[in-house]
């Protein structure tokens, strides 16, 4: 059984060890490592999972090392974890947005002219803390057919994932699947205000909009059907929803989206620059 080792532990850390452990890996083949005693207490009390304050030591126990640090700390992190230890046969697995896959492998090869560490970035999204994540990943050519499956099972167990031809991929599920809970929740944000302003309760207004969201959202995975078939099926010419569609469309709503999705994989762009 590969060892596992998580440096920062953050709540995508935390979702991802949950998911492991509920998926049947030993807690002891998982360490956690983070400056924070508090949080990485937690995780050992509640999941039985090894906990330290050592990038190094959680790095040279484990097989598979998951960076879950801000991107800004990540090269640091690495090129202090390759000069404390012999990174040789571990997979590093980042979920570390705008930091590619080069500026990993030169940090862990601390501008050596050695073999380059086998790397795999991941893009999640945060319903993976529900076991609902959606999940982009690719790997660099050193990435072994073991250690794709490696990674692979440490993604599916927090949701469903996908592998991309070429890095630059990443950014686009930024703007599809990681960026994209937020836009969902500004919409129901705009639908609960309206709702309290047609005199629901805070408590009724959440439940309305929640519950709808979560309806459609089922519908469409249990559905073969498109999602404009979908959409068709319930918007009658002429009708209520029919009405409401139409002005959403007359608003521009597609363009808005287009923009937006247009605007996170810019600033993946400019992040990793």
């Amino acid at each position: 059984m590969s060892k596992i080792a998580f440096i920062g532990a953050g709540n995508m850390a935390r979702a991802i060890i949950i998911g492991l452990v509920k998926s049947g890996i030993s807690p002891q083949n998982i360490m956690v490592a983070n400056p924070s005693a508090e949080k990485r207490l937690q995780l050992a009390q509640t999941l039985g999972v090894l906990q330290t304050h050592d990038n190094n030591q959680a790095s040279e126990f484990a097989d598979v090392v998951v960076l879950c640090v801000k991107p800004h700390f990540i090269a640091e992190v690495c090129q202090r974890i390759s000069q404390a230890i012999n990174i040789s046969g571990k997979l590093f697995i980042s979920v570390a947005a705008g930091t590619t896959v080069a500026q990993i492998q030169l940090a862990l090869s601390n501008n050596n002219n050695i073999t380059l560490p086998p790397v795999v970035r991941v893009m999640p999204n945060t319903p993976a803390q529900l076991g609902l994540g959606m999940s982009g990943l690719f790997a660099s050519n050193e990435v072994s057919l073991e250690q794709k499956a490696m990674a692979e099972k440490l993604m599916t167990a927090v949701g469903k994932i996908i592998w991309l031809a070429n890095e630059a991929k990443i950014n686009d599920i930024i703007a599809v699947a990681g960026s994209a809970p937020a836009y969902f929740f500004l919409f129901m944000e705009a639908m609960e205000k309206q709702a309290l302003q047609l005199g629901f309760s805070a408590q009724e207004s959440r439940m309305l909009v929640q519950q709808t969201a979560l309806g459609a959202a089922q519908m469409v995975e249990q559905n073969d059907d498109t999602i404009s078939t979908l959409r068709a099926n319930i918007t009658s010419k002429g009708g209520t929803t029919h009405a409401a569609v139409e002005t959403l469309k007359n608003e521009g709503m597609d363009e808005m989206v287009k923009k937006a999705m247009d605007a996170a994989i810019a600033r993946a762009e400019e992040m990793a620059k």
